[in-house]
């Protein structure tokens, strides 16, 4: 009797490539790691329009609408060959594949880019990287599209491999720390006969950067200067010289958060006026 074998999560895979012309994989690539993924959620919504007219309790038609084709990929950073894309916004293919010894399931999103990427660093922990993409098209086929696939032998970074700096000088005190850049990708459909179910621009709009950190409580330093409206520098190491540099920021709340049997936690979300990623 057969049985029918399901993929696991250590049989999928993901790689991307650049594109030199947006939603245009280019032949025979050579494909590069993410990181070291965690999780990864292809999903593909036909965004079905469901008709109902008068005469009948039941849909008279299902058409299909605008095709969205999305990723999330949460991963642990090794270098920022894929992160700075969130910057960058150079578009790429990305090929998530599930793969057998005896078979392959390859999906193919094309014409992606970084919509929204957050950085968690927490103390004790690995420096973790969640990224939502937003693509063009995708093809679902039964063998790779790479001429070759190529891991990193850079390790995850670890939390003592980052830091944080605040107007330039270390900030040591801080026990965990995030931050968020979303560049809110307008999916933009056009009236056409050809791919007219696909978007045909993805243009970035109004870029938002917030974060927060948490550190222990030791003086009122943030408190004045959240009381007095005070603007700083946030620099977040990246590992190696990489980083990410926050302009322009202002704390949005001060909380100390207090119990009899825990140390005092302070918690700094922030806005930030504008990022430089290098």
């Amino acid at each position: 009797m057969s049985t029918t074998q399901i993929y696991g999560g250590h049989e999928a895979h993901v790689y991307f490539v650049e594109e030199s012309t947006y939603g245009e994989t280019p032949a025979n690539p050579e494909m590069y790691a993410v990181g070291v993924v965690s999780e990864v959620e292809p999903s593909i919504n036909p965004n079905l329009i469901k008709v109902r007219g008068i005469g009948s309790r039941d849909l008279q038609y299902i058409r299909r609408g605008l095709r969205s084709a999305s990723l999330k990929i949460v991963y642990y950073l090794q270098n920022i060959n894929f992160l700075q894309h969130i910057s960058t916004l150079n578009s790429m293919s990305i090929e998530v594949y599930y793969e057998k010894s005896s078979s392959v399931v390859s999906l193919l999103y094309k014409g992606c880019r970084i919509d929204k990427l957050s950085v968690n660093v927490s103390a004790e922990e690995l420096v973790q990287v969640t990224a939502e993409v937003v693509g063009q098209d995708i093809s679902v086929g039964t063998a790779k599209i790479g001429a070759s696939y190529g891991d990193y032998s850079d390790p995850p970074l670890t939390w003592y491999e980052t830091y944080v700096k605040k107007n330039g000088a270390a900030f040591e005190k801080a026990t965990d720390y995030s931050f968020t850049i979303a560049n809110n990708l307008r999916r933009t459909a056009v009236i056409r006969s050809t791919n007219g179910h696909l978007l045909k621009y993805l243009p970035e709009r109004h870029r938002t950067l917030t974060g927060e950190i948490t550190c222990d409580f030791e003086d009122k330093t943030e408190l004045d200067e959240t009381v007095g409206d005070s603007e700083f520098t946030l620099e977040f190491g990246l590992g190696g010289e990489h980083k990410a540099l926050f302009n322009g920021c202002k704390w949005d709340a001060d909380a100390l958060s207090t119990r009899v049997d825990e140390l005092v936690a302070q918690k700094l979300p922030f806005t930030a006026k504008t990022v430089n990623i290098t």
